[in-house]
């Protein structure tokens, strides 16, 4: 069995949880996730399986988009709904949409984020949240994202109360944490803030329309319907660019030969590139040659 399983996460579960689970689904333990989802998040993840499993990384770099709700007028230890209120500041006078607009520009394109101390992010060989649950507070460092786009998804023209929440959409580059993105635009409007929803609507070329819910994948799989719920391989690797090569450099590709640089290569160095064959089943993914630039030179051999 291999391909990707966009998988629909639900609340609660962890990704390796969604993994662990899968493995008892589909009998076998080649099974891998593209990326940590919050237990409290859902959405969007897709799942590599078998030969698959190579590509993971591919779908991890990848840009993700989300729809999620700030709360504005108190925080949290894990900057979403989950964590114990830390901060709290009553709104005092109605946020005009105008300003929110304003705030939401601000912050797009590249912008700093310290990572939360609830996260994965490892310092000095141990992830944060094992420092948070330990009640150790350590430097946290910061690191230089991407958000390309961020969209107010309310009508509003006025938002008043002690509280106020509103949705967004995010697009954003990997590690990207939008927990902290939250807190941020609620900075930003001069209150503490935290996120109080979120799902991820994408991740590389798949969307919430490919998914399919654990439950919906157990049933499938008991009727061996493993076509209904698993893509292939190439559907992961959509977002990078492909080269189409002859049946007997194939044979080259498939045994990871350094080779001599296509002139009509549509990238340049230091980007990964997928050589496919006539029937555009993706080989190998390949790169320029870090020191001899007239050379490619395998990344990683899919066959």
């Amino acid at each position: 069995m291999e391909g990707i399983l966009p998988l629909r996460k639900p609340k609660g579960m962890t990704s390796h949880d969604c993994v662990f689970k899968l493995r008892k689904i589909l009998k076998t333990k080649k099974v891998g996730h593209t990326g940590t989802l919050d237990p409290d998040v859902t959405g969007v993840l897709p799942i590599c399986i078998g030969r698959a499993t190579k590509i993971a990384e591919y779908i991890t770099d990848s840009g993700k988009a989300y729809e999620g709700e700030v709360m504005i007028g108190f925080s949290t230890a894990t900057e979403d709904a989950s964590g114990e209120k830390v901060t709290e500041k009553a709104v005092s006078k109605a946020i005009s949409r105008e300003k929110i607009l304003q705030v939401l520009a601000s912050l797009t394109g590249e912008i700093e984020q310290t990572p939360p101390m609830y996260s994965a992010v490892k310092v000095n060989g141990k992830k944060l949240y094992e420092y948070a649950r330990a009640g150790l507070a350590v430097e946290r460092p910061t690191r230089t994202v991407t958000i390309h786009e961020l969209v107010l998804l309310d009508d509003r023209e006025e938002f008043t109360g002690k509280t106020i929440s509103f949705r967004f959409r995010a697009s954003c580059s990997k590690g990207t944490y939008i927990r902290t993105l939250a807190v941020m635009i609620g900075e930003r409007l001069g209150y503490p803030a935290h996120m109080s929803d979120l799902i991820r609507i994408q991740s590389a070329g798949f969307t919430l329309d490919d998914c399919k819910s654990l439950e919906e994948v157990e049933k499938m799989a008991a009727d061996g319907r493993e076509d209904e719920f698993l893509l292939p391989l190439e559907r992961g690797l959509i977002h990078l660019p492909k080269y189409q090569i002859s049946d007997k450099v194939a044979k080259k590709v498939k045994n990871g030969a350094v080779m001599e640089q296509p002139k009509d290569l549509p990238v340049g160095k230091g980007i990964p590139f997928v050589l496919v064959d006539s029937i555009q089943k993706a080989l190998a993914i390949y790169q320029i040659h870090p020191v001899k630039e007239n050379l490619i030179k395998p990344v990683k051999v899919l066959i």
